[in-house]
């Protein structure tokens, strides 16, 4: 029997009095790999935001594992798009996955021998045991990631929401954490949510794709969403064109690649 993980029925989501997505109804299939994708300013942060309890939605019905959302929900794993990492750059690998357990960041009380069981646990399950006495400094951005996720498995979550996770990633190491962050999910058998500004590094692994722009959201397999009529609603009425080469797709506007042009990050701004 096919069970919910994520159910908004007819949700609209205001930042102030912005509306960042309207009236949106679909579900998420527990176990499923769903690619978010959308440009900038689409309210992919935003929705995360709101299944963790951070922002409030201004109507509709949501539910998350069957309940309602509460903040500090330990069956989520949450990777944000903005990670501080300056005072991690001290840490060892070990040391920077056990600062999740301070600040009451997953709202349990562990002995000191458990917490080390479990971030030993958690390294493994990421293929990253090796690097648990390694400076975080030291670390490439791909080893960097692992340890980030490994992290999000800290409280056992049935749901991870990763925000950007290929973000400053050259194509080697975003195929290497898809390819990983694939395995732990069939491994665990966890739901992912996992947001991108492009499509193909996801397209060998995803099941579904849910696409937000125009404070819309579309969820369907890559060939309900990723096409003229679908995409054109979602930009805003402006003709888009989807060409296929190669086992990639590409989102064109006026002969530019539009999952490109959309996607230029500040990191200084405050992303919705």
């Amino acid at each position: 029997m096919i069970e919910p993980a994520i159910e908004l029925n007819c949700v609209t989501i205001k930042l102030g009095t912005r509306c960042v997505l309207d009236n949106i109804s679909f579900t998420v299939n527990k176990g499923e790999f769903i690619g978010l994708l959308g440009p900038n300013g689409s309210g992919k942060t935003t929705l995360m935001r709101t299944l963790l309890g951070l922002s409030p939605i201004a109507h509709g019905r949501l539910r998350v594992l069957k309940n309602r959302v509460t903040f500090g929900n330990t069956a989520i794993g949450y990777m944000p798009q903005v990670r501080n990492t300056a005072i991690a750059q001290r840490l060892s690998g070990r040391d920077f996955i056990a600062c999740a357990f301070n600040g009451n960041r997953l709202g349990v009380t562990l002995s000191r021998s458990r917490k080390r069981r479990t971030v030993d646990d958690v390294l493994a399950i990421v293929g990253a045991s090796t690097l648990a006495e390694r400076p975080f400094v030291e670390l490439s951005g791909g080893e960097r990631q692992r340890l980030l996720l490994a992290q999000c498995l800290l409280g056992q979550p049935k749901l991870l929401l990763l925000d950007e996770p290929l973000i400053s990633l050259d194509p080697n190491h975003q195929a290497s954490v898809v390819e990983l962050v694939r395995r732990v999910q069939r491994q665990l058998g966890i739901t992912i949510l996992f947001s991108a500004h492009e499509l193909n590094p996801l397209l060998n692994v995803i099941d579904r794709v849910l696409y937000l722009g125009n404070s819309l959201a579309v969820l369907g397999t890559v060939d309900q969403v990723i096409t003229p009529s679908v995409l054109s609603r979602l930009y805003g009425g402006v003709p888009i064109d989807v060409i296929r080469i190669s086992g990639r797709i590409f989102v064109m506007f006026g002969g530019i690649e539009i999952e490109q042009c959309h996607h230029s990050h500040n990191y200084n701004s405050v992303y919705v």
